[in-house]
């Protein structure tokens, strides 16, 4: 390659001078659409036959699915391939941390904001706002409240939330049931109440303030294995564990992304990153990364560009 050619994919330089550049084409993986359920390519999900077979049985048993393995072994993409092959609409998500609790996943009361726009109603002479207006479900509770085919939620690294949060969940799991105390505590002559739920302008009624799953929902739990669950949590749970591919899954991985020619062209990028990769180290993404930019005609070799893209996941940055 020319220093010319060489310089071209270069789009910023650091010299401070503006100019015009078009962005190229985002790796597949990367590219969204406003409508991301009716607009986004679905990129293709591989999976052993052994490991297909546990998540249909999630599927028959209406149980949870509860997914480890290391950094970068397609576990939350999983349950977005689930959710595109069954034709369960949107996924939803819900990503844990410290703070999550399970009343922020089933619903949400703005009770500030239905106070200052009851005020504003009186002083204007209009009657109290509609008590649903300031109720949305949240992830879990709009995948119970669906109705007809059931929705797919993604629970994203159950492990980093609090050490009370998988019992908390028992309860719902086991009955599919949950109330808005909001609602429940109403008068007797209101019985349903519309509420909003986590989709973009979606709604639901809410019979007495009791929301009660007509189909369990497909749950894809994902950890990565940094705190053990307790028995009775388990036990809900058909689990599964994605180990990191091998060589031959690498390369399938690699074609159905970017197609038999990147493949061709990936060997010694293949061998650098089996070279340097240790559970939990480097995820299969990254393997795209690069062979995604050598296939743009970049040069990994220079300037210590190649680490820069398999870098250790672990460790001191």
């Amino acid at each position: 390659m020319t220093p010319a050619a060489e310089d071209g994919w270069r789009l910023f330089r650091g010299d401070g001078t503006p100019r015009a550049v078009t962005l190229p084409p985002a790796p597949p993986w990367r590219r969204f659409a406003r409508s991301s359920a009716a607009g986004r390519a679905e990129q293709p999900y591989l999976i052993e036959r052994e490991h297909a077979n546990v998540v249909n049985a999630a599927l028959h048993l209406r149980r949870p699915l509860l997914v480890t393995g290391p950094a970068g072994t397609g576990k939350s993409s999983l349950a977005r391939a689930v959710a595109h092959e069954l034709g369960l609409g949107e996924l939803l998500r819900w990503p844990i941390n410290s703070r999550s609790t399970v009343r922020e996943a089933l619903y949400q009361y703005d009770a500030i904001g239905r106070l200052r726009e009851t005020t504003l109603s009186r002083d204007r002479g209009e009657g109290e706002p509609a008590i649903g207006t300031f109720i949305r479900l949240g992830a879990l509770g709009t995948a119970l409240a669906h109705t007809g085919r059931p929705r797919a939620l993604l629970i994203d690294e159950m492990d980093k939330g609090d050490v009370d949060l998988p019992n908390d969940l028992l309860t719902v799991f086991e009955d599919g049931v949950f109330e808005i105390s909001e609602l429940t505590r109403l008068s007797e002559d209101i019985t349903d109440v519309e509420v909003q739920t986590a989709d973009p302008g979606g709604s639901v009624t809410v019979h007495r303030g009791c929301v009660q799953c007509e189909e369990f929902p497909v749950v894809v739990i994902t950890s990565n294995g940094e705190r053990d669950f307790p028995p009775a949590f388990l036990r809900r749970c058909i689990r599964l564990h994605l180990p990191v591919p091998d060589e031959e899954r690498l390369r399938a991985i690699v074609a159905a992304h970017l197609g038999e020619e990147a493949l061709r062209e990936a060997d010694d990028l293949l061998e650098a990153f089996l070279r340097r990769r240790a559970p939990g180290e480097l995820a299969t993404d990254q393997l795209l990364n690069a062979v995604f930019l050598r296939t743009g005609g970049v040069d990994l070799d220079a300037d210590g560009l190649l680490d820069a893209v398999l870098h250790q996941l672990t460790g001191a940055l």
